[in-house]
């Protein structure tokens, strides 16, 4: 299947912050190994004027996800540390838009869309088709594309700009299905056309 780009598409990519790559606090096993992918697609959407977002997690250090306060996870990507940093091998555009979720201590948010500006944005910029890709795929990839289905976007995964933490075997490939099922659709790079 090969995919046109034309005006109304965007880019999503997903929480490629330093704390959910390896090294990190809360890594994602071979993270970064689609970092060279996501950037093919950065360029590709840029190069063709079309708009990319880029969301993170962006914690207060008492946030109600860390294991500290009773959640499930180790502390990661507290507002403004080194943690919550996109990873400097990101070639992310200058006029990226940031998107900053789960910034309050009460609650968490693994979609982009929650509690967050995105879909405004995306209506402001009359988008009606979403490339979503990053880490992980069986958290904040599969919430944001769910929300993306909802908000009714014709939304495309990006098979090879994703990764799994897969902390129980299979979630990675249970969250794909379960994006195809909802009616997500799988794309690689190759497939993209100007």
């Amino acid at each position: 299947m090969k995919v046109t780009l034309t005006s109304g598409d965007a880019l999503v990519i997903v929480d490629m912050q330093n704390d959910f790559l390896p090294g990190g606090s809360l890594a994602v096993p071979m993270g970064d190994t689609i970092i060279p992918v996501i950037n093919r697609y950065l360029m590709f959407f840029h190069d063709h004027g079309l708009p990319v977002f880029a969301t993170r997690d962006w914690h207060p250090s008492d946030h109600c996800s860390f294991q500290q306060q009773g959640g499930p996870w180790p502390s990661h990507c507290i507002a403004t540390t080194a943690g919550a940093a996109f990873h400097p091998d990101i070639e992310f555009p200058l006029n990226t838009h940031v998107i900053s979720k789960a910034v309050t201590r009460e609650k968490d948010a693994y979609s982009g869309f929650t509690d967050t500006q995105l879909n405004a944005l995306l209506q402001t910029l009359a988008i009606r088709r979403l490339f979503i890709g990053g880490i992980a795929t069986d958290y904040c990839v599969l919430n944001t594309v769910k929300d993306a289905l909802h908000y009714h976007y014709t939304t495309f995964v990006l098979e090879d700009a994703i990764c799994a933490i897969d902390l129980q075997p299979d979630d990675g490939l249970n969250a794909l299905k379960e994006m195809v099922r909802l009616g997500g659709m799988l794309i690689q790079f190759e497939a993209l056309v100007a």
